[in-house]
Order: C-alpha cells, then sequence, then structure tokens
C-alpha cells in the first residue's frame, strides 16, 4: 500500500535538456497544467509513486539562470525559496556540460537541496566528451546520476539518490568572491539581520541578488521601513568594487562563477579528438537553416503535416460518424416510445447532439494534427523554424523572436499570447500580442474541415494549408503596419540556440496531444453544450414556429446583420447567427450550424438531411472559402480577449483587437469573393 507522504521535488533545468521528457516518463498521466499563481506562465505538476511513497513533482520553467531578467527565472528562484522542494533535481545536457553549470552555481548559492541527473552522456561519448562522474560528485558534494530520459534509463538510480538526499545536509561547497566582495555582501547581510529576522539562506541569496543589482529582489523590499536606507547602502558596495575592480557588477560576479566552471570543467571533462563522418542532422541543417531553402522547406513540411492529418483521421472520423447516426435514431426512437415530448425530443437531438455532437467528430483530426505539431517541436526542429524566419521578419520591421508565439498560435491564441512575456520590451510584448489573432488556431479548424468536406474533398489539405499560409501573411502584414505607426523603434537581435536533432518519445508525444484533446472535449462538454441549448432554444421560440425557421428568435437575430455579410456571399441568416456565437468559443460555429439545420448526425454520406447537403443549399464554394477566410481572421474568442486585457492591463487594446480584426476579415473576405466573382469562380 502507498503511503500518503508529501515529497515535491523540483524538475530545473535550461531548455532542450529533456527535462519534459523525464517529466513525462515519471508522471505518464498524472498530471495536469496550469498557471503559476498570479502568473501566466505554464506550470505542470504530476504524481508518482516510488518504494511506497508518494511523490510530488513540478515542472519549473526551462532557464539559463536564476538571475530575475525573466518571468521564468523568477518563478524558479521563488519557488525554491518560498514553497521550499525537498530536493531540486537539475538535469543537466552532457554535450552542453560547462553552460549547464552555470545554473548549478546558483542552485548551490541559493542553497538547494539539489541533486544533478546527467542526461545524454551517451551523446556526448559519441563526439569524444567523457565526464568522470565520481570526481564531479566529491568536488561538488552533491549526488550526480548518469540518466537517459529518452530511453528511461538511470531513472531509478536517480530517484533512489533523490530520497537519500531529502534527509540530507545541503552542500558544504561554497562559492567565495574573494575578499572585497565578501566584505560588502557581510555588510548587506548584517544589515538586513539587523532589521529582521530571515532564514540563513534567504539571507545570503537576498544580499547576493541585490549586490548583483537584481530588480525583482530590490522590488520586493520597496514597503520595507528600512528600504531607502539598504538601497543606499546597496549602491555604496556597487560602486566601490566597480571602482576597485574597474568593471561592472554583474561581470564581476559572473567572472568568479565562470572562474570556478572552468576549473571544474578542467578536472571532470576529457576530450578526444574524433574523426567524425557528418551527420545527417548537419546536412538536414544546410536545408533547414538556409537563408533561400528554409522557409520553402518549412511551409512543404506544414503542407504534408496537414495532408497526412487528413488522410489518417478520415476513417477514424468514418467510424465516429456511424456512431452519431446510430445514437441520434435510436435516442429519438426511444424518447417518442416513452411518451416525451417533441419539444424534449428535439432537445436532445437537434440541441445536444447536433450541437456536441457535430463538434466532438473532429477529435481525430485535433489529436493527430498536434501529435504531428509535437513531432515537429520535440524533434527540433521548430527551433529552426524560429531562426529561419527571424531573418524575415527582422527585414518587415517584427522582432524576430515573435514568431515564437505565433507559432504556438497553431495550438491555441491564448498560451500564445502568454508566451509574448518572454519578448524583452513592452512594445515587442504588444506588437506580438496585436497580431497573434491572426494564427489559425486549433478551435477553428473543425470549421475548416466541415467546409472542406462539404465543398472541396478533392483539395481538403492544399485549401486548409492556404488558410493556415494566409493567417501567416495577414500576420506579417499587420504587424508591418503596426511598426510603422504605433511602434517605430527598431528591434533588438534575436539569439536561439539551436538543440540537437532528438527522436521524441512516444509518450511524450501522446501526451502532449492528449493534453490538447481532452481540453477540447472538456469545452465541448461544457461551453459548447451550453450554447447549444441556448441555440436551440433561441431556434425552437417563440411557442409554435417551426424549429430552426427564419420566424424564430435565431432568425430573427440572424436576418438583422446578414445585411453586413451579403456581399462576402454568406447572407444566410444561418450564417450570421454561427458566426455571432462564434465569438464565444470557434467551434461553436459548427455546433451553432448543426443545431440551426435540425441535423442530429453530420454523415455527408447519410440521406439528403445532413449538414454537408444542408450547407451546399447555402453556400457556393467560393462563398465557402470566403466564409473560412471570415473565421480565420474575425474577432477571435473571449478567452483571448481576456487573457490580451490581463496582459496589457487595460481594455483598450482587446476593444481596439475587436475592431481591427473584425474589419479586416471583412475586407479579406470580400476581396476574396467578390474577386473570385469577377475571375469567373463564382
Amino acid at each position: 500500500m502507498v503511503k500518503k507522504i508529501d515529497i515535491k521535488i523540483g524538475l530545473i533545468g535550461n531548455p532542450n535538456v529533456g527535462k519534459s521528457t523525464l517529466f513525462n516518463a515519471l508522471t505518464g498521466a498524472k498530471q495536469h497544467v496550469g498557471n503559476w499563481p498570479g502568473k501566466t506562465i505554464e506550470k505542470k505538476e504530476g504524481e508518482f509513486s516510488f518504494e511506497g511513497k508518494k511523490i510530488q513533482l513540478v515542472d519549473l520553467p526551462g532557464s539559463y539562470s536564476l538571475t530575475a531578467y525573466s518571468e521564468e527565472e523568477t518563478i524558479t528562484s521563488n519557488f525554491i525559496l518560498q514553497e521550499k522542494p525537498d530536493v531540486v533535481v537539475q538535469i543537466i545536457d552532457a554535450q552542453n556540460f560547462v553552460r549547464n553549470l552555470f545554473m548549478t552555481i546558483q542552485l548551490i548559492e541559493l542553497g538547494t537541496p539539489l541533486v544533478i541527473a546527467l542526461n545524454m552522456a551517451d551523446l556526448a561519448e559519441i563526439s569524444g566528451v567523457s565526464i568522470n562522474i565520481k570526481e564531479l560528485s566529491r568536488l561538488l558534494d552533491i549526488p550526480v546520476v548518469v540518466i537517459s530520459a529518452r530511453k528511461q534509463t538511470g531513472i531509478n538510480n536517480l530517484l533512489e539518490n533523490v530520497l537519500k538526499k531529502r534527509n540530507t545536509e545541503k552542500t558544504k561547497i561554497k562559492l567565495t568572491y574573494g575578499t572585497e566582495v565578501n566584505d560588502e555582501l557581510n555588510k548587506i547581510k548584517n544589515f538586513i539581520k539587523s532589521k529582521e529576522k530571515i532564514g540563513k539562506r534567504e539571507l545570503n541569496w537576498l544580499s547576493l541578488k541585490l549586490l548583483e543589482g537584481d530588480y525583482r529582489a530590490e522590488q520586493n523590499l520597496t514597503k520595507k521601513p528600512y528600504y531607502f536606507e539598504l538601497k543606499s547602502l546597496v549602491q555604496k558596495s556597487i560602486s566601490h568594487l566597480q571602482n576597485v575592480f574597474g568593471k561592472d557588477i554583474i561581470t564581476i560576479l559572473a567572472n568568479t562563477r565562470y572562474g570556478f566552471i572552468e576549473g571544474l570543467a578542467r578536472k571532470v571533462v576529457n576530450r578526444k579528438k574524433i574523426k567524425q563522418k557528418i551527420k545527417f542532422s548537419e546536412k538536414f541543417d544546410d536545408i533547414a537553416i538556409n537563408k533561400f531553402l528554409g522557409i520553402p522547406l518549412f511551409l512543404f513540411i506544414i503542407f504534408l503535416m496537414f495532408q497526412a492529418t487528413f488522410k489518417l483521421s478520415e476513417p477514424i472520423m468514418g467510424w465516429i460518424e456511424l456512431l452519431f447516426g446510430f445514437l441520434g435514431n435510436n435516442v429519438s426512437s426511444l424518447l417518442t416510445n416513452l411518451g416525451f415530448s417533441s419539444l424534449f425530443i428535439s432537445l436532445i437531438n437537434d440541441g445536444i447532439i447536433g450541437g456536441v455532437g457535430g463538434i466532438l467528430i473532429f477529435i481525430p483530426i485535433i489529436g493527430i494534427l498536434f501529435l504531428l505539431i509535437a513531432l515537429l517541436e520535440d524533434s527540433g526542429y521548430m527551433a529552426r523554424v524560429a531562426y529561419v524566419m527571424d531573418k524575415l521578419m527582422h527585414k518587415i520591421g517584427l522582432h524576430g523572436k515573435a514568431f515564437i508565439p505565433l507559432i504556438l498560435g497553431f495550438g491555441c491564441n491564448v498560451p500564445a499570447i502568454m508566451a509574448t512575456r518572454t519578448l524583452e520590451t513592452k512594445k515587442d510584448r504588444l506588437l506580438s500580442i496585436l497580431i497573434n489573432p491572426f494564427i489559425s488556431c486549433s478551435a477553428r479548424l473543425p470549421v475548416y474541415v466541415l467546409f472542406v468536406g462539404a465543398f472541396f474533398t478533392a483539395y481538403q489539405g492544399l485549401v486548409i494549408f492556404s488558410l493556415y499560409l494566409l493567417g501567416i501573411i495577414v500576420a506579417i502584414l499587420a504587424g508591418l503596419i503596426f511598426k510603422k505607426f504605433l511602434f517605430k523603434d527598431l528591434s533588438s537581435p534575436f539569439v536561439i540556440e539551436l538543440p540537437p536533432y532528438r527522436w521524441p518519445t512516444f509518450k511524450g508525444l501522446f501526451i502532449h496531444a492528449w493534453e490538447k484533446i481532452w481540453l477540447f472535449i472538456k469545452k465541448a462538454g461544457t461551453v459548447i453544450l451550453a450554447f447549444s441549448v441556448i441555440i436551440w432554444a433561441l431556434a425552437s421560440l417563440p411557442a409554435g414556429v417551426e424549429y430552426g425557421s427564419e420566424q424564430s428568435w435565431a432568425g430573427s437575430l440572424g436576418k438583422t446583420v446578414t445585411p453586413v455579410f451579403e456581399p462576402l456571399g454568406f447572407g444566410n441568416w444561418q450564417s450570421s447567427v454561427a458566426l455571432i456565437f462564434g465569438f464565444v468559443a470557434k467551434e461553436v460555429v459548427v455546433g451553432t450550424f448543426g443545431t440551426l439545420y435540425g441535423v442530429d448526425n453530420i454523415d455527408s454520406l447519410v440521406g439528403t438531411e445532413s449538414l454537408n447537403n444542408a450547407l451546399q443549399n447555402d453556400f457556393t464554394p467560393l462563398s465557402a472559402y470566403a466564409f473560412m477566410v471570415f473565421v480565420l481572421l474575425y474577432v477571435p474568442c473571449m478567452a483571448v480577449l481576456a487573457v490580451v486585457k490581463k496582459e496589457t492591463g487595460s481594455w483598450k487594446w482587446p476593444l481596439f483587437m475587436v475592431v481591427y480584426t473584425t474589419g479586416i476579415a471583412w475586407i479579406v473576405a470580400f476581396v476574396v469573393y467578390q474577386g473570385g466573382k469577377l475571375l469567373g469562380l463564382g
């Protein structure tokens, strides 16, 4: 029987060291994703059992140091100081051993109960780098365990060392900065100790951060009655040291840390000269990051991804279609035999099965798409895409880092907008936020799939690829306009690490895809269900009208706004209602059509009452494409506007976003439809 005890482990490391792979291997499906309290950085927690103990694992944001230059670095240091985990496991990439040690030194300075997991040592040895594990452990006075997160080897040994470390003293290693620096640190420590009670570990870290000029450390003290006196003391210490050494304080402290790291590396790292063949990854990078071939390659890979998504999901969607067809017919017969009223039967068939069922059928295509996106991310290819796109984006006046949140926008615009926090300046963050809604998120995908299934069966992948590409083009053009009129300062250079290519684990890919599928299912079971019922009620009332007719409240609402959409080719009131409710969540557009047309199964092969056939009565292929373009570009959902308000601290920008996105959507859809008619495509 597993004892219910609390062992909290913090998992820390640089980006691309295998942290997520280890986290997934340990926790499997027993994990959940949220946000840190008061923050918008993603927080992952999981649980697992080992040797009769229940262990909580917290996956900390990937960062290169603990100096609070970014939200991720602040969260990591605050977690260690405030939540006091029993043990922190730092994953070090053996291929980049020296660079990873910079964080190790800071963790030691923080007084962290630390265990090092040396990952990918086998790959390092192939390139001629071997590390003396016993000597490294002895010199740092810290357990060091060799693991392979991808192959899941050495993990039990790691956990055994974690449990041993839990009740032992911290490392006795203490980094000394020399007499001059230590004297100034002691002045700051003694001053703080004279004013309030504070733990030794917190005192040492706070004093070092204040001397280092850490902005957030200073901000935390602004409400203290002794703040100005302490600030004056710290400034005197910084000025004194900079005069003595003739360098800025950051360089003074960094030189000591790197000096320690270099000395340590000389004792534990052995390098052999190995004549290596040119790797496939290096050959592939000749194309992937080539300034001429990189972008066409990316577009070709995305095109193949959409084609594969449709081919693989088609049979599964067929099975689900048959299930909902069977369910709709039999539920209707059962309720009729039990004597339920026609109104109640309509609610179940038209409202719930037609609305929610019409959404759930897209689970296979969304799951497969996210699985393929996770494959590109975990393999290391997406970092190359960001690198290649940086050059193009700088030429048109955009910040290169903005492309990383744009990539995340393919999944969901909400976390993509949250990810803009990694950008250095407020202007860069705001610019990235404003263009992000044009990137086609997964919520729009069911709308595309519905319409391409009805009008473009022979070119499904190509049509959807064109929509995603159009979203990127509009985002870039909008960014160029905003940069010219709102943000005239030139963006700072973009530096990104290109991780080595790796084969992702199936378990990791499955977890990434399942997280997105589960969020989609929960939305279908809550938001979409609720609005399907609301739409059904609007289509059924007032009492006595034919369901889904122009005389219903839904019909009256649609007819009121229909003139706005007539020049775009979709002047039917059902489309107007669907677009209005699409503001809640874009998936609701499909559910709205299913409800308003009274379709309880969306299989295009089952009778003339199918949703595909109903749409073909009100749309042409040209107007259907214009409709998809409008859905791609018009006002984002409520959740996106809420997070924009939170990130910008004002309702001004969300309201501005409503106006300009809808305006651009109308203009582009108008050009597509009217231009198509002029070319004889209508």
